[in-house]
């Protein structure tokens, strides 16, 4: 025998179809598709033995016995809805993570791979704050706090998650443009310097064995993320966080004009205070920022030339 009851999904596309006068809107009504509804209404028209709708030129009308069927069913959808209201279960309250991180961490690291947890977690509710203060300067409660390390704060548990090294880069437009083959060749170019970190390219061409090389210019920034951006426009060549510019990398809007040196850096870590080191959502989020930094790593190994890859002319 056939159940006595009409499959619910079908009947629920069906309700918001009829009532709305259209399949689109119902769709956006119900969070689904267009063709998810309209198959819904073909299993209920399916079940019933009879059409609902007249298929016309420019969209759908209710049949004559659909209309009639829909102004007995509209009713009990609003009747259930009232008493879901009345007696249904509240709803759990979306959980919260507040994150203190440096802002160009942040912008160039961080947010952009924000969307891949929220997908995985929609009902997570982010906060983020943005300073470079020290761990154990910061006023604010947080729970999770990114800074480098690995140091030791009492109070909180460190895990590093993230390495890193600093290297050139440029816009592959300036290195063609301008000849970049060797780290001598930087005497013709822009180096682009950052008011946080002044020991950059100095300890970078002391490295290079070019400790007295004075470039063509010089242009300073305040933030490490303008700097950056600086050196993607061709402004100039800049010493980067291997970490942070892995994705330009990889895209092409940055190379790196020269094999090394590189210069060791800190690694990033994730400082949760003790008292929340428990919490099931922190220790969520510190395993996903651990996975995301094993990835960056993972891209960043050399990979071996082909052999028809012919060095710059």
């Amino acid at each position: 025998m056939k159940p006595l009851l009409p499959p619910l999904n079908a009947l629920r596309a069906f309700e918001a179809a009829g009532r709305l006068g259209s399949f689109k809107e119902a769709a956006a009504e119900l969070h689904v598709t267009q063709g998810a509804v309209s198959q819904q209404v073909r299993t209920l028209e399916e079940w019933l033995g009879a059409p609902l709708f007249e298929r016309q030129h420019r969209g759908v009308a209710l049949t004559a016995a659909a209309r009639a069927y829909l102004d007995d069913i509209g009713p009990l959808f609003a009747h259930l809805a009232q008493s879901t209201s009345r007696y249904g279960l509240p709803r759990a309250a979306p959980r919260g993570l507040t994150i203190n991180a440096s802002a160009t961490f942040a912008l160039r690291w961080l947010v952009p791979r924000l969307a891949a947890f929220r997908a995985a977690h929609a009902d997570v509710e982010i906060t983020m704050d943005t300073s470079n203060e020290p761990v154990e300067s910061l006023t604010g409660e947080y729970d999770l706090i990114v800074r480098g390390g690995p140091d030791t704060f009492y109070g909180y548990v460190m895990r590093p998650f993230l390495t890193e090294e600093r290297v050139p880069v440029c816009s592959p437009a300036l290195k063609q443009r301008g000849r970049l083959r060797a780290p001598a060749d930087l005497e013709r170019h822009t180096l682009l310097h950052t008011t946080s970190l002044p020991r950059l390219w100095p300890d970078w061409l002391a490295k290079a064995g070019l400790p007295a090389l004075r470039p063509a210019s010089s242009m300073t920034l305040d933030h490490f993320y303008l700097t950056i951006q600086a050196a993607i426009d061709g402004v100039g060549v800049a010493v980067a966080p291997s970490a942070l510019v892995a994705s330009d990398l990889e895209a092409g809007r940055l190379v790196m004009p020269f094999a090394g040196p590189r210069l060791p850096s800190r690694s990033y870590c994730t400082y949760v205070p003790e008292a929340r080191e428990g919490d099931p959502l922190i220790s969520t989020f510190r395993s996903w920022l651990e996975a995301e930094g094993a990835l960056v790593a993972q891209l960043r190994k050399p990979r071996r030339k082909k052999i028809h890859e012919q060095p710059d002319a």
